[in-house]
């Protein structure tokens, strides 16, 4: 039986769980403050990394898991798409020069300890490059680093054709689009719009992110700077990871010689534009690469929030007529194909699927939508 789904937000979550919901032959509708070129959405502000295995230095082997899965609906996704997004598999690289080798090696421990220690496959999921094998994989970089880690399973999509995709997929499927209409509040069965009205429906979904604080306790912002360059004189073939005193920077390539460089998480939940230090940071280390950034130009600055709960993993929280996904952090591309496949099972009745238990949380009725 065909239910009517509400959703809030149509960022990268809403647009992929609308569009599932209406492939299963559900009744959808998207309400969104922004228009459909989601300028204004954290998923605008990204580079579209899917680095399952280097984020396992820093995150639990669930993100992991739930980057794999995704991994793998990517492609199907891709071939669906009414419209080329750029999916690119050919692996990420991390280099580091002399003065950071000691904190590429640390990287390198921790992710062969939590190799050894969590059920993931790790088969090549991780290979040392030497000067060599660093010039093999990126001609450009040739004689200028010795010390590097390849992930030949990993890869990068354009979240910006992503989102523009995403939007034609959904006109075809016939999805309802409000632009322009901010919701309040997301509770069972009704969306509470911004200028006074509510909208109800068999399911209400919140895909706000940190639009969603009100609601969410514990959700922070995360902070994202990047830049975006027309760097036609450098040339690579996948992301590149550079190991920074502050802050991981990375750097990824664009059709047509635009690039991509930016820091992947800052603990602020400032969004103001990206900041002169944060800029001639981001700018220094890209030139440390190659020199031949020195007359790329700087097309676009960007800053936003990532919404992350404390243990900064994702949550599926729901209860009869009402689902919230968030806390995507700074995995957002890597893992939101499953967590919204995940989503959208529980939606249809489905249970918990295991091996992502820690991601699903049932909230009281009698406490507030999603409080922990």
């Amino acid at each position: 039986m065909s239910d009517t789904v509400g959703i809030a937000g149509a960022g990268l979550c809403g647009r992929l769980l609308a569009l599932e919901l209406a492939a299963r032959g559900h009744a959808v509708t998207l309400f969104d403050r922004d228009d459909r070129a989601a300028t204004r959405a954290c998923a605008y502000t990204g580079a579209g990394m899917l680095a399952p295995y280097l984020e396992l230095a820093e995150s639990e082997p669930l993100i992991t898991r739930l980057g794999l899965a995704s991994r793998r609906r990517w492609r199907r996704l891709a071939e669906r798409l009414p419209a080329a997004i750029d999916l690119q598999l050919a692996g990420t690289l991390v280099v580091a020069h002399p003065r950071d080798r000691g904190a590429l090696e640390l990287l390198e421990r921790r992710l062969q300890a939590k190799l050894a220690s969590a059920p993931l496959p790790d088969d090549g999921a991780v290979v040392t490059a030497g000067a060599e094998r660093i010039a093999e994989l990126e001609p450009a970089l040739a004689g200028r680093f010795r010390h590097g880690l390849y992930f030949p399973l990993e890869g990068q999509v354009d979240n910006r054709l992503l989102l523009a995709a995403l939007a034609a997929a959904l006109g075809d499927a016939g999805v309802a689009w409000h632009e322009g209409t901010p919701v309040a509040r997301v509770e069972p069965g009704r969306l509470r719009l911004a200028d006074g009205g509510e909208r109800r429906f068999d399911h209400a979904v919140d895909c706000r992110g940190f639009g969603a604080r009100h609601q969410q306790r514990g959700l922070r912002g995360v902070r994202g700077e990047l830049l975006v360059l027309d760097a036609p004189d450098v040339e690579l073939r996948r992301p590149l990871r550079l190991m920074h005193p502050r802050f991981p920077i990375y750097l990824c390539p664009r059709a047509g010689g635009r690039m991509i460089v930016g820091a992947t998480a800052i603990e602020s939940d400032d969004r103001r534009p990206i900041t002169v230090r944060s800029t001639l940071e981001l700018l220094s280390a890209a030139y440390s690469v190659h020199p031949g950034f020195a007359e790329a130009a700087v097309v676009e600055s960007r800053a936003d929030l990532r919404p992350a709960y404390p243990d900064n993993l994702p949550r599926l929280r729901y209860r009869p007529g009402y689902l919230s996904i968030n806390g995507l952090y700074r995995h957002g591309f890597l893992i939101a194909p499953q967590l919204v496949h995940l989503a959208a099972s529980l939606l249809a009745g489905g249970a918990p699927e295991p091996g992502f238990e820690a991601i699903y949380q049932a909230v009281d009725g009698e406490r507030e939508d999603g409080a922990q």
